[in-house]
């Protein structure tokens, strides 16, 4: 009876016990730092790559392929060396889901048509893969808006410089504190600067 008694009011052992209790708290709250630090980190890298690609985007080719040599002469009655206005053409939006092949599709008037240049989108998304390797063709939309820029029958290039937004999508983080089994969609990112000189497939 008094070896019972002695047993259970020892206490020797209570640090380990506490600790025991507290650790995996504290694992828990380690993995959460851990994977705040990571979430910022690709949160970062997401946001510059779509910063650099819409910045390639606008000084290389068009990716709708007849855009940037249409003439906006006797558009809505414009004359040669007219200001091209924002009314004068709709928003080009390209993509490619999957194993599809890149597409573009217009929204308002685009006399131009449709047709879409691979090569150009292809190497905005291998620009933006340098800055977060796992970005594919399937998370990247780049459109041109309507800027109200532009003269119409240019001689020295595209009649219109238009808004160019690249927009990253479809985005996921996976916690490590989660054993990398639950996947959190991560916000889209977007970046618009005005096309430049829109030709080459070079850029700095």
């Amino acid at each position: 009876m008094r070896l019972f008694r002695a047993l259970f009011h020892d206490q020797g052992g209570g640090p380990a016990a506490e600790f025991a209790l507290v650790l995996p708290l504290a694992i828990l709250f380690f993995f959460g730092i851990i994977d705040v630090g990571r979430f910022m980190w690709e949160y970062n890298q997401a946001e510059k790559a779509t910063q650099m690609g819409a910045r390639f985007a606008a000084v290389t080719d068009f990716v709708p392929a007849d855009m940037g040599t249409y003439s906006f002469v006797g558009v809505g009655g414009l004359t040669q060396g007219d200001p091209v206005p924002a009314s004068a053409y709709g928003t080009m939006t390209c993509s490619k889901p999957g194993s599809a092949a890149v597409a573009c599709t217009c929204s308002g008037t685009c006399g131009w048509g449709t047709t879409a240049a691979a090569a150009p989108f292809q190497a905005v998304v291998t620009r933006m893969s340098l800055f977060l390797p796992r970005i594919g063709t399937s998370n990247v939309l780049i459109s041109y808006g309507p800027s109200g820029l532009g003269y119409a029958g240019d001689p020295n290039g595209p009649d219109i410089a238009p808004i160019i937004t690249v927009q990253l999508t479809g985005l996921q983080f996976r916690p490590l504190m989660l054993f990398n089994a639950v996947a959190i969609n991560m916000p889209d990112f977007s970046y618009s600067l005005t096309m430049e000189d829109g030709s080459g497939t070079v850029s700095n």
